[in-house]
């Protein structure tokens, strides 16, 4: 192998590395990442309160120190792994795969934090041979934080409208015969199904929704519901009562929000 080529990849990885790290300063300046550490902090004076993994014999303000400080800590090595593993395309597409590389991009590396800070916080010098006792509950800690952070911060998978003159929208050209030429209001999952609501009236096709969400770029529109992609142009009205969002469609067809997109719509200006 060449030594240029051997030369490059550090480098590589080291850029990588820097923009994680300029990723975890800058986010904390973003309202998304205020919030996320925000709920850090709450989850640490919560575990202070109780007094979780056997901290509950120490003052009430050392636990608060210790939660809270370990909570907002995780949350910066957070911000570096999910610049590292690469949020865009796995947070809304495939939230299992992007939360299951998270928890270990973090475990791993933050295990040795815990076991460091505990160690020198409530039994002295530290233990090397208690190292693997901290992973199972970093490992907890941190799947909970993960799953709190990823429903907080969540967004809806948007698409947008394409310019004059490009290719036409891929999804399109899926639409039966009897819906061709159509205006496309809104798309619903249902089962294995997709139902079409368009201002031809309905149809059932078989496709997947984050299939059809990427395939419908080219059309300015969003999730607005796990189960609903809707087209910005179709909503007539929009409605909210008991915490929830409606949008009333050209057709009648009135289609859910749900609360984990509400926010980001409404910053959108969608209602």
């Amino acid at each position: 192998m060449p030594q240029s080529s051997l030369r490059q990849s550090p480098a590589s990885f080291r850029e990588r590395l820097a923009g994680a790290i300029h990723a975890s300063r800058t986010a904390m300046a973003s309202r998304d990442s205020l919030r996320g550490f925000g709920v850090s902090a709450a989850a640490g004076v919560f575990l202070a309160l109780i007094g979780a993994f056997g901290t509950d014999a120490a003052p009430v303000g050392l636990r608060v120190a210790y939660w809270v400080g370990l909570c907002l800590a995780g949350a910066v090595v957070g911000t570096m792994v999910t610049h590292l593993i690469g949020r865009e395309g796995r947070a809304d597409a495939r939230p299992w795969l992007y939360g299951g590389l998270t928890v270990i991009g973090i475990t791993l590396p933050f295990t040795a934090v815990v076991w460091l800070v505990t160690e020198l916080t409530f039994h002295g010098p530290p233990r090397p041979q208690t190292l693997s006792l901290y992973l199972g509950p970093v490992f907890i800690v941190t799947t909970g934080m993960t799953a709190l952070n990823f429903l907080v911060q969540r967004r809806p998978v948007e698409t947008h409208a394409a310019p004059v003159g490009t290719t036409i929208v891929r999804f399109l050209e899926r639409l039966p015969s009897k819906l061709r030429g159509a205006e496309l209001y809104a798309v619903e999952a249902e089962d294995h199904y997709l139902r079409l609501h368009t201002s031809r009236g309905q149809d059932l096709i078989l496709m997947r929704l984050s299939d059809a969400v990427a395939e419908l770029e080219g059309i300015e529109g969003a999730q607005t519901h796990r189960s609903w992609w809707v087209a910005k142009g179709a909503v007539e009205d929009a409605r909210r009562g008991d915490g929830r969002a409606v949008l009333t469609l050209k057709s009648g067809v009135e289609a859910p929000v749900s609360r984990a997109y509400a926010k980001a719509l409404r910053e959108t200006g969608w209602f």
